[in-house]
C-alpha cells in the first residue's frame, strides 16, 4: 500500500517533511457525537472494541473531520490481560474493572500468554480500516507497557495510590516479575501480529510508569520496555515500523528512553520541548505535549498554545522529528469545533520551522 500522506512516519524517523504532523491520543472517542451515538447503538464499550465493523467505523471518525496525519487503532490497552482470562468490563462513571485479578501466589503462578486467537478481533478492525483508509493516512497500533497492564491486573482496577502492587513490588517483587515477563512476552506476540496485520507504526503507553521511583522505573518497567523493542518486527514489506515510547510523567527519565531502541519518545506537558530535545540529544523524535485541558478554554487560549509548543521545538530539520500531539488522552468535555481550528494552525504555523 501507497501511502498518501506519510509525514507522521517521516517524522518518527526524523526525514524531512513540509510541517509538522499532528493526531491525538483518544482522538477517537466521547468528545465526538457521532461516537456517542455509536456507543450507544452497541451497548457497551467491549462490544464496541470486540466488533471490528464497529471499531473500524469509530477509528475513522476522527478522520472524516479533521486533516489528521495519522489514524490509531480503537482497541484498548487491556485486552491482553482480558485474553488471559482475567474478566475485563468497564462500569459507567468508574472505568475498566477485573472480575479475576492477578494479586496472589497461586493466581500468578497460573499466569501465561495468551492465546492470539482470543484476539482476532484486534487483527481484523487493522484489515478493516486499512482497506477503508486506504492509504490515506497511517495506521498506529498499540498496546499497554508490561508494567501498567501489571498495575490494572494486580489492583484489579483503576488506583490512586497503587498501593497492591506496590506493596508487591517491595515485598515479593519475584512475584511482580513473574507477571512482567508473561506480559512482556505476551505484548511482543500482540504487537507483532497488529505489524503482520496492517498497523504501520507502534505505540507502547506506559501510562503508569510515572508512578514508581527513579531505581523501580528503570528495573521494572523500563527494562521490559527494552526487551519488547528489541523483539519488534521493525521492517515489513521493505518499510520500518517506527515505535513510540509514552510515560506519563516521564520527563525525569527522557535520556534512559531514548537509548531504548525507541525511534520516539511521547511527552506530557510537564517539560518544554526544547529541553526534551536537549535530554535526548535529538536522538530521537519528539511527541507532544498540549496540555487536553487547553481545548476547554478559548480559540485565542488554544492557538497561542499551540504556537508556543512549535516555537519550543524549534527548527525541524534531517535530524529532528516533531509530532504535535497531546500530553494525555482527549478530554471527553473538549469542543470538537476546537480540535479542527487547532490542527489547521499546528499544519500553517509550523511550516516555517521546516527545511
Amino acid at each position: 500500500m501507497i501511502l498518501k500522506n506519510d509525514y507522521f512516519l517521516r517524522s518518527l524517523l526524523r526525514k524531512s517533511v513540509p510541517y509538522t504532523p499532528v493526531w491525538f491520543m483518544r482522538q477517537a472517542g466521547r468528545y465526538l457525537p457521532e461516537y456517542r451515538k455509536v456507543r450507544k447503538q452497541v451497548g457497551s464499550f467491549m462490544n464496541l472494541v470486540t466488533n471490528p465493523e464497529y471499531a473500524c467505523k469509530v477509528t475513522l471518525q476522527p478522520l472524516e473531520r479533521y486533516p489528521l496525519d495519522a489514524a490509531i487503532l480503537f482497541s484498548d490497552i487491556l485486552t491482553i490481560p482480558h485474553a488471559m482470562g482475567l474478566g475485563l468490563n468497564f462500569l459507567e462513571n468508574h472505568g475498566p474493572i477485573f472480575s479475576h485479578p492477578t494479586n496472589n501466589e497461586e493466581s500468578i503462578i497460573k499466569l501465561t500468554v495468551p492465546d492470539l486467537n482470543d484476539l482476532n478481533y484486534v487483527f481484523d478492525t487493522i484489515r478493516l480500516v486499512n482497506k477503508e483508509l486506504d492509504g490515506k493516512v497511517p495506521l498506529i497500533g498499540f498496546s499497554g507497557s508490561p508494567w501498567t497492564l501489571a498495575c490494572y491486573m494486580v489492583e484489579g482496577q483503576s488506583s490512586k495510590e497503587y498501593k497492591t502492587i506496590k506493596t508487591m513490588l517491595y515485598s515479593r517483587p519475584d512475584l511482580l516479575h513473574k507477571i512482567l515477563e508473561v506480559n512482556t512476552e505476551s505484548i511482543i506476540q500482540y504487537l507483532n501480529s497488529q505489524i503482520e496485520a496492517g498497523v504501520q507504526a507502534i505505540m507502547l503507553f506506559d501510562s503508569w510508569g510515572g508512578i514508581l521511583s527513579d531505581e523501580a522505573f528503570k528495573v521494572f518497567s523500563l527494562d521490559y520496555n527494552k526487551k519488547i523493542f528489541s523483539k519488534i518486527n521493525r521492517q515489513r514489506n521493505g518499510n520500518i515500523i517506527p515505535i513510540i515510547h509514552f510515560t506519563k510523567g516521564g520527563a525525569v527519565w527522557i535520556k534512559d528512553i531514548s537509548s531504548s531502541g525507541c525511534d520516539a519518545i511521547g511527552v506530557d506537558w510537564t517539560i518544554n520541548l526544547r529541553e526534551a530535545r536537549d535530554k535526548s540529544l535529538d536522538s530521537v523524535a519528539i511527541q507532544g505535549n498540549m496540555d487536553p485541558m487547553v481545548l476547554l478554554g478559548s480559540h485565542k487560549s488554544v492557538i497561542s498554545e499551540a504556537r508556543r509548543i512549535i516555537d519550543s521545538f524549534g527548527m525541524v530539520g534531517e535530524s529532528a522529528g516533531h509530532i504535535f500531539n497531546l500530553g494525555h488522552g482527549m478530554n471527553k468535555d473538549t469542543p470538537h469545533e476546537l480540535v479542527l481550528d487547532l490542527v489547521n494552525e499546528i499544519h500553517s504555523y509550523s511550516r516555517q520551522y521546516h527545511v
